[in-house]
């Protein structure tokens, strides 16, 4: 990549009226990135461990990544116009002709979905970590409030 990027993980995904909030960030700044129902679901199930009977659509692409032997490197979150995130997928794959390396335009909720799968990093561009605003605040009460209305999940934290 030829600019910065800074390593974010999800700090969590929040359902909404139309979709789902998904808070970014590392210890600097957290950001949220508005993504549909199903693809909010896929994250939280990423995030739980949650196995699948069937495959699900990125699972499946997963499986064809695999199947080609093609690893996915990294997730860059490289830009943001009028509040629409865009993202690149950065694959790789070697065969006997040597390393190819392929740069795949896509959306980034779908980016997150995969990098989590892949246990890939997810990286946001310097310009667009500049850009966002800082949600930080907004995550933590969120998180707050949720554990006052689930009391008995924390007591199972300390059991």
């Amino acid at each position: 990549m030829s600019q910065e990027a800074i390593t974010v993980s999800v700090k969590g995904v929040m359902p909404t009226t139309n979709g789902c909030a998904v808070f970014l960030g590392d210890d600097r700044k957290t950001f949220l990135i508005y993504v549909d129902q199903s693809v909010g679901a896929a994250i939280q199930m990423c995030l739980a461990g949650v196995k699948k009977d069937r495959p699900l659509t990125h699972d499946l692409v997963g499986s064809i990544l695999l199947g080609l032997g093609a690893q996915l490197e990294q997730v860059v979150i490289n830009d943001v116009r009028g509040g629409t995130f865009f993202a690149r997928i950065m694959l790789h794959m070697t065969n006997e002709l040597g390393r190819k390396l392929v740069e795949i335009d896509a959306r980034p909720s779908d980016s997150i979905v995969l990098a989590l799968q892949q246990d890939c990093a997810i990286h946001v561009s310097a310009k667009v970590y500049d850009a966002v605003e800082d949600r930080t605040e907004i995550l933590e009460r969120v998180l707050r409030q949720q554990s006052e209305e689930n009391p008995e999940e924390d007591d199972d934290d300390s059991a």
